[in-house]
């Protein structure tokens, strides 16, 4: 039966795989996975088992780029000599707000 692709709509070239390994950006493999990819597009659906590991690897790779950022900011603060509300002012922002970006509660977006 054909499958018909998420992205693109296509019916024709979706191709089951099993057991591949598939890369997480941030230098993560989760190997073992199964599921189906569209020849014309290349996107992807992972068995629902599958799906739970990849989504958790990337959850895992985002906490530790937030602890990351995190200690990046309070590092650069303390080099500056400076407490959170001196720092919050120079950035523009408020002292809770600058406070959760170096408990690694909220993300910086520069963009």
């Amino acid at each position: 039966m054909a499958r018909k692709c998420v992205n693109c709509e296509t019916r024709r070239d979706m191709a089951r795989f099993e057991a591949a390994s598939f890369v997480i950006e941030l230098t993560t493999t989760v190997e073992g996975l199964s599921g189906w990819r569209c020849g014309s597009c290349g996107e992807v659906e992972f068995d629902a088992e599958c799906a739970r590991r990849y989504a958790s690897a990337d959850d895992t790779l985002v906490l530790r780029d937030r602890e990351r950022q995190s200690q990046e900011i309070r590092g650069i603060r303390r080099k500056l000599g400076l407490i959170q509300v001196a720092a919050a002012r120079l950035t523009g922002g408020g002292h809770n707000a600058f406070s959760r970006y170096e408990r690694g509660e909220a993300v910086v977006n520069l963009f």
